[in-house]
């Protein structure tokens, strides 16, 4: 029999990666989206596909009952940090009991393994390059929620059994990337606003640090996890090894896309200035060789975005808290 495997998030960027490696894996897959950042058109036509939210525990109940899944491959987030500080309840709500539904349903339903896509923003501001012996301190409520569903899936091993694995991947980037969402995903509001003749817009002086991870360094190895026995129950950073600033950045998305543009400098906003990771641990369980250079997969993402054209970008409806919030999101 071949594998079931449930992913949530799976026609947004990652999960839809995650999705297509599954199923050339030859594993059942069966997508939970409320497309509220993913679109029906980054779905595998071989996946189910099931419109609906974490957040809605009956709904979760009902598909873990009727499909008895192997193996869960939680990637719905809402993963704008930024915007974190502003959204705090539907933060937490999608973040965080979105990820307890799925728990508590992997336990009543015996999943063989729960793969759960964190991030290295549970470090914080923690001295880069972060390892996974670092004491996470978030400094957001997208990183206190990512840190939080990795405890819970701890005590929830130790409690029940269920076996778990955890990515910490950062500033994925490249093909199905959500290009109209301003408020998160750097390369992709670059590469949208190239298309649109619009400056690049930069919090800051531009000299923040991050290294940039191409997609096919990372949904491959997610997606295979729960075959490799000696990732079952570890955390793993995973992406690029190389950091750039994110004014070098701008500058290498402008040479992609072969488009120019001018840098708008905005006031700077209350993030992390550097974050990137050591990733020796996923390099050893996964047998990684090379991960793909900035350049060659901005390239790579460049042909794509070209192709998908640009998307409006939609403004955030639902901001909790007014104070503080950086006034170009407050733009439509």
């Amino acid at each position: 029999m071949n594998p079931k495997s449930l992913v949530t998030g799976g026609a947004g960027f990652i999960g839809a990666h995650v999705v297509n490696e599954l199923i050339s894996m030859g594993h059942q897959v069966w997508v939970l989206d409320d497309l509220s950042g993913g679109f029906m058109e980054n779905v595998n036509p071989k996946a189910k596909f099931i419109k609906g939210s974490v957040t809605d525990h009956q709904l979760i109940e009902e598909i873990f009952v009727e499909n008895k899944f192997d193996y869960v491959y939680h990637l719905a987030a809402y993963a704008a940090e930024g915007l974190s500080h502003f959204i705090k309840r539907f933060n937490y709500e999608n973040n965080l009991i979105g990820s307890i539904n799925l728990i508590n349903e992997s336990v009543k339903n015996n999943v063989k393994c729960f793969v759960f896509t964190s991030s290295i923003a549970v470090y914080g501001a923690a001295s880069p390059p972060m390892k996974e012996t670092t004491v996470p301190i978030p400094e957001d409520p997208y990183g206190i929620a990512k840190l939080a569903v990795e405890q819970d899936l701890k005590t929830t091993h130790e409690m029940f059994g269920l076996d778990y694995i955890i990515f910490r991947p950062h500033n994925v980037y490249g093909e199905y990337q959500n290009m109209g969402d301003k408020y998160r995903n750097v390369v992709g509001i670059f590469m949208n606003q190239l298309l649109q003749n619009k400056p690049l817009t930069v919090f800051g002086d531009g000299m923040q640090t991050r290294a940039f991870s191409y997609i096919g360094d990372v949904a491959p190895h997610i997606a295979k996890s729960v075959h490799i026995p000696a990732a079952i129950n570890q955390t793993f950073n995973i992406g690029a090894d190389t950091e750039f600033t994110v004014k070098e950045l701008a500058e290498t998305v402008m040479e992609a896309m072969n488009l120019k543009s001018e840098l708008n400098f905005l006031p700077p906003r209350n993030e992390v200035v550097h974050a990137y990771a050591n990733h020796d641990k996923a390099k050893e369980i996964f047998n990684i060789k090379s991960t793909t250079s900035l350049r060659d997969g901005l390239f790579k993402m460049a042909d794509w975005a070209k192709e998908a054209g640009s998307r409006k970008s939609k403004k955030f409806d639902n901001i909790e808290i007014m104070k503080n919030l950086p006034s170009v999101w407050l733009e439509d």
